[in-house]
């Protein structure tokens, strides 16, 4: 595969990585469009993930250099548990179990199976309309103070679902949190928060494992892709964290159930293959 190519998966990275899209699956249907016409597979994809992580590291830096400093006082005793900041630590903690225990218990999965352009196409209609009816729904009064333990299990195996490409992991946790109660803003900050330790794990985890895992692109390939994934993400998370203060995911709830069907036809009609 080109940089180019490379370039235009680190475009689409960073693109859909926040919006409740999907990224993995816009990655895994722009691949066969491209001239090569090839999945690029679950390792590009997490190691450019990479990039739109670090791009909510610097966004959010402010509030995790707090979170981390004030968990890490609480360890030895200079700060109460009941410090919001501390409570947020163990709960992204506890929110990230779930993905790291099924992620380990799927992974051969994850890597073929799942990238099934027919379950991608089912997972955007499907979790796309679930998205609508809980922003519907949810009655969008709570807000992070209100985390409890329970909510952040159930924040996390939500976006253990992400696990599934199509999904979204942005969209899987910020349903949940919609279906809860919690605001748009609210649920979208906690989402971003849960998914660093998800993706640098894994993401770190499969840049090591290269040699291991075949990928149709190279290093300097994926690395390029990756700068591209960070800049251009850095910029989305801005623009959604402004975005649903005031309005709602219909158009990206509308938006999957089209590309979903678009997808159903172009695999029944055989222009592409699963």
């Amino acid at each position: 595969m080109s940089f180019i190519e490379a370039i235009i998966l680190g475009l689409v990275q960073g693109l859909t990585e926040f919006l409740p899209i999907s990224s993995s699956a816009h990655l895994r249907i722009v691949g066969e469009f491209l001239p090569s016409a090839a999945d690029p597979g679950a390792t590009f994809t997490a190691i450019t993930q990479l990039g739109t992580e670090a791009a909510v590291v610097v966004f959010f830096w402010k509030d995790i250099v707090r979170i981390i400093g004030q968990w890490c006082k609480s360890l030895v005793g200079k700060v109460s548990q009941n410090n919001p900041d501390v409570r947020m630590g163990w709960l992204i903690i506890v929110g990230s179990i779930p993905i790291v225990v099924l992620g380990v218990l799927f992974q051969d999965q994850i890597d073929t199976t799942f990238r099934s352009l027919w379950i991608i196409a089912a997972t955007l209609i499907i979790f796309g309309i679930i998205l609508g009816v809980a922003d519907y729904v949810g009655k969008k009064r709570l807000t992070l103070e209100n985390l409890t333990v329970k909510h952040g299990i159930f924040y996390g195996l939500a976006q253990s679902l992400a696990l599934i490409p199509g999904v979204s992991r942005s969209g899987g946790t910020i349903t949940a949190g919609l279906l809860m109660g919690y605001d748009r803003s609210s649920a979208a900050r906690y989402s971003f928060l849960l998914a660093i330790p998800a993706v640098f794990g894994s993401g770190f985890y499969k840049l090591f494992k290269q040699d291991d895992i075949p990928s149709p692109f190279g290093p300097g390939e994926t690395l390029v892709a990756t700068a591209v994934a960070f800049i251009v993400g850095l910029l989305v998370i801005a623009f959604l964290m402004s975005y649903i203060s005031k309005r709602s995911f219909m158009p990206f709830v509308v938006y999957r159930i089209l590309l979903g069907g678009a997808l159903i036809v172009l695999l029944s009609t055989g222009l592409i293959s699963a």
